[in-house]
């Protein structure tokens, strides 16, 4: 159903980043942060949180999202999300989330960096390889060989995964109108979910896996505690 055997997949991944492994911490107090999870798991929520407490600790700080994050970002997030594009090739929907992630890194994330921002993102390559390859099955190859030129090798130094059971998270997120991704079904979430899991198994020096069902007080000082060693 993924595409490649897990070996393989370790192999891939790791090569890939082996290839042009620049990290976020480029510049004066500069880090790369990112949230990952399914919908509805409250990774907006705490990444506000954190973003706020990084700033009254006298933080440059800069907060963004994938799809979106510049104009053109956002434009092309609203063809990935609209609800009526059901008939939305599963390559395109790859080539659309890596375009948008190509524009992101040189016009934000990258400079951002470069002046010694903490830059906290909400969603980054590791969504396109939970979604579109354990979700969709695609091969995990092509993502990755298209978003190497999008990443411009550029990977978090800390990537934060918030887990909630997949019935809860959908309820928690569709409580406006449903997007084309939180309108799949059931299963494919627990596709996503587990191969969010997976990744985390697989690089655990810069994943921390925490538990979205705690109070959001809880959740921040686990955060907290999981950022304060990288300042």
């Amino acid at each position: 159903m993924h595409g490649t055997n897990g070996t393989n997949e370790r192999n891939n991944i790791k090569d890939t980043q082996d290839k042009k492994d620049i990290k976020g911490t480029k510049g004066t107090n500069s880090l790369f942060i990112t949230f990952e999870g399914i919908e509805g798991s409250g990774k907006s929520t705490q990444m506000t949180l954190l973003a706020s407490y990084l700033s009254s600790r006298g933080y440059d700080v800069t907060t963004t999202r994938e799809p979106g994050g510049t104009p053109i970002g956002e434009a092309i997030r609203a063809v990935l999300l609209n609800p009526d594009f059901t008939e939305m090739d599963y390559r395109t929907e790859v080539l659309l989330y890596a375009a948008d992630r190509a524009q992101h890194v040189a016009e934000l994330v990258k400079p951002a960096l470069a002046r010694g921002s903490i830059v906290i993102s909400d969603r980054y390559l590791d969504s396109t390889i939970a979604y579109q390859h354990y979700g969709r099955g695609l091969p995990l190859d092509f993502i990755l060989e298209v978003n190497e030129q999008a990443t411009e090798g550029i990977k978090p130094d800390l990537t934060l995964l918030l887990t909630v059971p997949v019935e809860i998270g959908l309820k928690r997120a569709t409580k406006t109108i449903a997007d084309r991704i939180e309108r799949e079904d059931v299963e494919f979430h627990e596709r996503v979910e587990k191969g969010f899991q997976e990744l985390a198994k697989r690089e655990p020096e810069r994943w921390r896996v925490i538990d979205g069902m705690s109070t959001v007080d809880e959740i921040h000082t686990l955060i907290i505690q999981a950022v304060e060693p990288l300042l």
